[in-house]
């Protein structure tokens, strides 16, 4: 008896038959026209109804129950169903921190359906994510979709799995800065600098200072100090060559504040390592004192992030020959150990007036060798 309503039951969707007869055309159909506008069950067998039709009849073009079904609904129906699985598959696969698998099947998702904007946020995060396990290939296709994700949510639009559009302008940002970081340095410090000012959790990063300092060695430092070599080296000193030194000393000063945080924010060995670099680097900006160097690190997350500095045109005007308490001892511009020009929110004091070369043994002033400053110290982790 059971079994009889069962069969009952599910004959309608089933018919009593594949062949493609008149009766079964006209129950299968019927059954569609039942369920088609229904919930999700009832479209399930709309569905099947429709496709046993399509399936047991051959096409015919003077068919137009067919054509509905199949342009109007079928099709439909199985692009929906599978962005759905491969919605659920894309969850999953992020969960498990499948990080290559999450970006493989955001990508056809995305293709599909290109205003899915947390297929292109997950592609993003996935990208990055796997930055922490060493594996850089992502990054591309992540830089890409942050992009594209920023295009929407910048618009308006849904920014999950963020809680905020503050937090998934910030991370978006810094992932962009970070695909630039090994090909343009000096390009990334804009999206990373907008990353730490926007995302609560990314000014927490030490990770993300690390990048910004290494943006600064490795961008504008590398190509201020060459160009200096190139012009100054070995050259009576001039007003244009003190003007490129302290251009060199201010951002060196950015690379200082970027590395004070990241050792100020680190904990364990990473503390450490950091602060072995910091000191590396402030020693080089400093004539090999630390005077000031621990006060910088306790003071400077209650600081503004300071802005890529401005490119100097003049020099500054030359502080108070006193020295304050504390300060290290003034030393020559002819190296990167001072500065009158000192960033938003650094304490790195090192001289209160701009100094005088060394000078050679005939009294000529002559600038000392071209900077070299602690520009790339090994900061990161093995």
């Amino acid at each position: 008896m059971l079994a009889g309503m069962v069969a009952a039951f599910t004959a309608p969707a089933l018919a009593q038959s594949k062949e493609c007869n008149d009766d079964n055309k006209a129950a299968w159909y019927d059954t569609f026209l039942k369920n088609y506008k229904g919930e999700a069950p009832q479209q399930k067998i709309a569905y099947e109804a429709a496709k046993q039709y399509l399936t047991a009849c051959p096409e015919d073009p003077n068919d137009k129950i067919a054509d509905y079904m199949k342009n109007k609904f079928v099709i439909p129906y199985e692009k929906i169903t599978a962005g759905a699985n491969n919605k659920a598959k894309l969850q999953e696969a992020y969960t498990q921190k499948n990080y290559p698998e999450a970006v493989n099947i955001a990508k056809q998702l995305v293709q599909a359906e290109p205003d899915f904007v947390t297929g292109y946020i997950l592609i993003a995060l996935s990208g990055y994510n796997a930055t922490t396990t060493g594996n850089t290939s992502l990054l591309p296709d992540a830089a890409q979709a942050a992009t594209k994700a920023l295009e929407f949510v910048e618009a308006g639009k849904d920014f999950k799995p963020f809680t905020s559009k503050d937090s998934a302008v910030g991370w978006l940002n810094y992932i962009i800065g970070k695909d630039k970081l090994k090909a343009a340095p000096a390009d990334a410090i804009p999206f990373i600098l907008k990353g730490a000012r926007l995302d609560a959790d990314l000014k927490k990063s030490p990770g993300l200072y690390i990048d910004l300092a290494q943006a600064y060695a490795e961008g504008p430092l590398d190509k201020m100090t060459e160009d200096y070599k190139k012009l100054y080296a070995g050259k009576d000193e001039t007003p244009e060559s003190k003007l490129a030194l302290e251009n060199i000393y201010q951002m060196m000063d950015r690379q200082i504040d970027a590395l004070a945080r990241a050792a100020a924010l680190a904990t364990g060995a990473d503390k450490k390592t950091y602060m072995d670099a910091l000191t590396e680097v402030y020693k080089g900006r400093n004539k090999d004192s630390v005077a000031g160097l621990n006060e910088l690190v306790a003071s400077v997350l209650s600081k503004p992030l300071p802005d890529m500095p401005t490119p100097l045109t003049q020099l500054p005007t030359p502080a108070p020959t006193s020295t304050p308490a504390g300060a290290p001892a003034g030393t020559t511009t002819g190296n990167p150990t001072s500065t009158t020009a000192k960033p938003a929110g650094s304490n790195n004091v090192t001289s209160t007036s701009t100094q005088k070369p060394a000078a050679t043994g005939s009294g000529t002033a002559k600038p000392t060798p071209s900077p070299t400053p602690n520009r790339k110290p090994n900061f990161r982790r093995g």
